[in-house]
Formats: structure tokens, sequence, C-alpha cells
């Protein structure tokens, strides 16, 4: 697609308004941090849906979702093609849980602020030690209530194409033990790093696969309902 004149227009307009945002919801944050959970919650909560705002009226993108978000007790896995899905999780979903990578909960700010909303911290590198903090993490968060959300092909994906699981995600759904429910995305098509597109994004919920299946049928299942928008 190609961009117009209007598509840049939109998206300047979109980073004046939701960057300097962030930065008041992360002071936020802090502050309804030291009241206590639930105030904070709402705030980050806030955060999210002022995007989809930003998004909806300065660039003209709306969001269909088909099927229902669940709400506890699930191990989410969704298709990644942008930082739309990422930024709208925590106004799709009561509380949920998600699997940031290490460096992004790190950086000065907007780290602090996951660390303190509570998110299960993802690095790659450090083998069978790292996944067992990381089952002990999400366990804990499940344990209150939490949906977690994990994107299962570990990075961003270009619209159309298909990326092979982490191999950590089998592993995360041996040891929870948690039923999975996929969710495909097509944010790529329009949500573009910089100038973006007006549109449609659509999310779409799979059926519910439920544990203990082997990991080459629970690999293939979720693989296939992850890309069902790609056709």
């Amino acid at each position: 697609m190609r961009t117009t004149p209007l598509d840049v227009v939109r998206s300047i307009l979109f980073y004046l308004m939701f960057y300097p945002g962030t930065l008041v919801f992360i002071t936020g944050v802090w502050l309804t941090s030291l009241i206590g959970q639930e105030p904070m919650r709402r705030t980050v909560r806030g955060w999210s849906r002022f995007h989809r705002w930003c998004c909806r009226w300065l660039l003209g993108i709306r969001l269909k979702i088909e099927g229902e978000m669940p709400e506890e007790g699930v191990l989410v896995a969704m298709k990644h093609e942008s930082f739309f899905e990422a930024i709208d999780l925590p106004a799709q979903m009561n509380f949920p849980a998600p699997f940031p990578k290490a460096e992004l909960v790190e950086l000065p700010g907007w780290g602090w602020a996951a660390r303190q909303y509570g998110v299960v911290k993802v690095e790659r590198e450090q083998g069978a030690r790292a996944l067992r903090a990381m089952v002990a993490s999400a366990r804990g968060f499940s344990a209150q209530g939490r949906p977690l959300a994990i994107f299962p092909e570990g990075t961003r994906v270009p619209s159309g194409e298909r990326a092979p699981l982490q191999s950590g995600f089998a592993g995360l759904y041996k040891l929870l033990a948690l039923p999975v429910v996929p969710v495909a995305v097509d944010s790529g098509r329009l949500y573009h790093r910089l100038w973006k597109k007006s549109g449609t994004i659509t999310l779409r919920v799979g059926p519910r696969i439920e544990a203990g299946l082997p990991r080459e049928v629970v690999e293939a299942l979720v693989l296939e309902e992850i890309n069902a928008l790609n056709g």
C-alpha cells in the first residue's frame, strides 16, 4: 500500500499526541502505585484506551474483535505484527500479564512502569534457568486471576508471513498446564513503524486449546489459528 500525504500528516499528529501523553501516564502509574494496585491498574488501562483513542481519531484505525477475549485461567497466544496489539492488551482483557523481552523491561520510565504493573520478563539467552523463572512468575500472576498473554513467535512478523513458534512456548504450555487461547491479528497492514494507515484492524479469537496436548499438536494448532487472518 502506497503512503499518502494524509498518512504522513495523521502519523505525525499521532506521535505528537500519543508519546507525550504516554509520559503523563507513566507519571500517573508512579503516583497511583503509591495508593494501591487497583488505581495503578486503572491508569495502565487508561493509557491503553488512550492509545486506542489516538488510533481511532488521529490515524483513522478502527478495531474489530471477533469472538470473546478470555479473562482468567488461560495462556493467550497472540500473533505479533506490530506494537498495536502489545499496547492494546490492557484494554482488551482484565489485567493481563504480558511477556515482554527483558530489554524492554529495563527501559527507563516505561520499564519501571511495566514492573509496577506486573509482567513476566523474557530472557531468551538464559536457557532452562530463565524458563523456570518465567514459569514461577507466570504461576504467581495466574494465581491472582490474571490471564497470561504471550507472543509465541517471539518477535514481530510482517503481515501475511508465518514464523515458527519459539521453543519456549511449548515449555510454558507444558509447565503451566493451562489451556491456550490463540488470537490472530492483522495490524501489520496498517500500523507500520513510521507512516501508519487508516482502516480496520481485526483480532480473531480462536477456539480454546486444552492443556496436556503433545508439543507437536499444540504448536500446529496455535500456528494455524494465529495465522487465520493471513489468507
